[in-house]
């Protein structure tokens, strides 16, 4: 089982939208997958048409196991409409963990144990993080083993790069097996200055840990979410879905340049 977190300590920069959208494309290849939504928000818990406010069962559940068995972590996941799919919702409650826990041992490893019961049921997990370094972020970075950090291309997020860097030199420190990390340029629009500047500024400072393409601007997004899908699976010829699988193509295959590269890393889509 392959487990892909995506963090970056600034809002709005597409992580729920990369999760959703990786995983479509995922389940079209037939494969398990199952997405973690780990922000109190619940903005991925909302997309799939569940309310955070009133879940009988979420990730925060798994907090009060002491006892990670297959049965009982299994009864916190709740099916989608998407075959192949499930989802371990958020709960509003997990805004109050860092509080209830306070100095609990064990703590950060609550997902990766969760996980370990899982581990025959899926092919692969995508955790949806919060924007916060806390215990979620945490339990997020310590179970995974690849990193995406989406970064918008405008210059307020490259400033909030640093910080989401800086953490993840402190948990690789602490990791007893390295991280594998990709920070992926999103809402990128060719015909603006500033997306162009900004991508350049990004592959400058951050040289080859940044991806070779980007994710473009486009408004069927906004429409896949409306519907509750992920864009793949509303559309695969947008360039959105496109992006997509080609940021997948680069994850599976990662020793060997991608056969869908569309278009040159300095120009976009």
């Amino acid at each position: 089982m392959k487990i892909w977190a995506i963090a970056n300590q600034k809002g709005g920069v597409g992580k729920t939208t990369s999760a959703v959208s990786l995983a479509g494309h995922l389940v079209s290849q037939g494969l398990r997958v199952l997405l973690v939504d780990m922000d109190p928000q619940g903005s991925m818990t909302s997309y799939f048409r569940f309310d955070p406010d009133d879940m009988p069962k979420s990730i925060y559940s798994l907090f009060q196991l002491d006892d990670f068995t297959t049965q009982s972590v299994s009864s916190a996941l709740v099916d989608t409409k998407i075959e192949g799919l499930k989802l371990l919702p958020a709960s509003t409650a997990l805004a109050t963990l860092d509080r209830q826990l306070g100095t609990k041992e064990g703590k950060g490893l609550v997902l990766k144990k969760s996980l370990v019961a899982l581990d025959d049921h899926f092919d692969y997990v995508l955790i949806d993080c919060l924007p916060m370094l806390g215990i979620l972020m945490v339990n997020a970075l310590a179970a995974c083993d690849t990193l995406l950090i989406p970064v918008q291309t405008e210059f307020l997020a490259l400033k909030g790069l640093d910080r989401m860097m800086n953490t993840l030199e402190m948990i690789t420190k602490s990791r007893k097996s390295p991280l594998k990390s990709i920070i992926v340029p999103t809402m990128f629009d060719r015909r603006t200055r500033a997306s162009l500047e900004s991508l350049r500024a990004l592959r400058e400072k951050y040289g080859d840990k940044v991806w070779d393409s980007v994710i473009p601007v486009d408004t069927k997004f906004r429409e896949a979410s409306r519907q509750g899908l992920p864009i793949s699976l509303m559309s695969q010829s947008t360039r959105g879905s496109q992006a997509y699988q080609l940021l997948l193509e680069s994850l599976l295959n990662p020793k060997r340049e991608s056969h869908l590269k569309l278009v040159s890393s300095t120009n976009g889509f």
